[in-house]
């Protein structure tokens, strides 16, 4: 009895085995027919890959993805013959053929009962791996589509299975990478940061600072994914190397500094600029910046000093004008409001004479301002308030008209 039982369920396996080899053979002919028939041949492989007889063969993986190479395939001959065709369909057998070619070459390794390892479908697929990576319209141009609509997940899963076919063992190291490649991995980070993929983004960006491609960029990016992170350590020591690789670059300068700033450490970032100042004393936009933080420790006279050497290394600095003229109207303001108090009109009357002499003396250094850069309505701002205050009606009727006009 038992044998009979033994029997019939060899004859079962068997049966159910044959059944799933005639799926295989049945996908395959159906994808790689004159017209082929992608529909039926993707459900009879789906049979295969699921059951116990076949799901661990490498043949079944492989004609898995020979059915979305060939879909891929079909639609890029349309793009080339200038006809009509579906690139989110081509799209998605793309990523479906890589996926599952990656599956065939992991058990085309796995070796034979004999222990010896004998591929018989890895030179296929890295020859279509090839395609994939080296014509443009192909993952590439997938990715760049997903990226325009917005599509961030898909494009980094896209860019990333690009990234990794160099990388493959069965490449062999063939494959050189170059400034495409970096392009690439680029804008994987820049979709995995918009996607909120922060460590991934991350993780690319640190790997791209040596690269030599878009570095200010990266180091720019970078900076903005350690922010959103909240690791402030991170974040700082990125805009010191940034600026140290790109000096003349203000952005990386003026981020450190609004970070000392805001963390009430002005003093730190006076230090730290003026080390810049030591190692680029040409640069106007330092000595500007110098201007306005000495300022706001009430040092005047060393704000000045700087504001005056920005205008030396570059007379069309309307903002280090400005910077001289708020001096002078702020000390101005602070007379005024300090006199308030003063009850004895004598002694009021000499404090707000001071305070329009001031008003006079940062009223040439605004006009000054709103010479060199006329669009900026601030500065016509603060001479309208000057004119009025010293009674300049003519002035005063004159700046209204501007600034009513813009």
């Amino acid at each position: 009895m038992k044998k009979i039982i033994l029997s019939l369920f060899l004859v079962i396996s068997f049966t159910l085995s044959f059944a799933q080899k005639a799926n295989i053979s049945k996908a395959k002919n159906k994808a790689l027919m004159e017209n082929p028939d992608f529909t039926g041949a993707r459900e009879a492989i789906k049979l295969a890959l699921k059951d116990s007889t076949t799901k661990n063969l490498a043949e079944t993986w492989y004609v898995a993805g020979l059915i979305g190479n060939k879909e891929n395939e079909a639609q890029y001959q349309k793009a080339l013959l200038k006809m009509p065709f579906d690139t989110i369909t081509k799209g998605k057998a793309l990523m479906e053929s890589y996926d599952y070619f990656i599956q065939a070459l992991k058990l085309d390794q796995v070796p034979d009962a004999k222990g010896k390892v004998k591929p018989k479908y890895s030179k296929d697929i890295k020859s279509m791996l090839k395609d994939y990576y080296s014509i443009q319209q192909n993952l590439i141009a997938y990715g760049a589509f997903q990226f325009e609509k917005k599509n961030y997940e898909g494009a980094v899963k896209t860019f990333e299975a690009y990234l990794a076919i160099p990388k493959l063992p069965v490449m062999n190291n063939e494959i050189k990478t170059d400034s495409t490649y970096n392009m690439i991995s680029y804008y994987t980070a820049v979709s995995s940061a918009n996607a909120n993929m922060h460590d991934k983004a991350i993780s690319i960006y640190e790997g791209l600072k040596d690269k030599k491609y878009e570095t200010k960029s990266v180091y720019q990016s970078l900076y903005e994914e350690y922010v959103a992170k909240k690791d402030t350590a991170n974040f700082v020591n990125t805009l010191k190397e940034g600026l140290d690789i790109f000096p003349k670059e203000a952005w990386f300068l003026q981020n450190l500094i609004n970070y000392y700033i805001y963390s009430g450490k002005t003093k730190d970032a006076l230090v730290y600029l003026d080390k810049a100042i030591d190692r680029e004393p040409a640069l106007p936009q330092y000595r500007y910046v110098k201007g306005n933080l000495e300022e706001s420790l009430g040092n005047y006279d060393e704000a000045r000093a700087a504001f005056d050497k920005a205008i030396e290394l570059d007379p069309t600095q309307a903002e280090s004008y400005a910077g001289i003229g708020r001096i002078y109207y702020n000390k101005a303001v602070k007379i005024l409001e300090a006199s308030s108090k003063i009850k004895d009109m004598k002694l009021y009357n000499v404090e707000a004479k001071k305070a329009e002499d001031l008003f006079k003396q940062s009223l040439p250094f605004f006009k000054k301002a709103s010479e060199v850069n006329p669009k900026e309505i601030e500065y016509k701002k603060t001479l309208k308030t000057l004119y009025y205050r010293l009674q300049m009606n003519a002035e005063f009727d004159a700046i209204k008209k501007e600034i009513d006009a813009m």
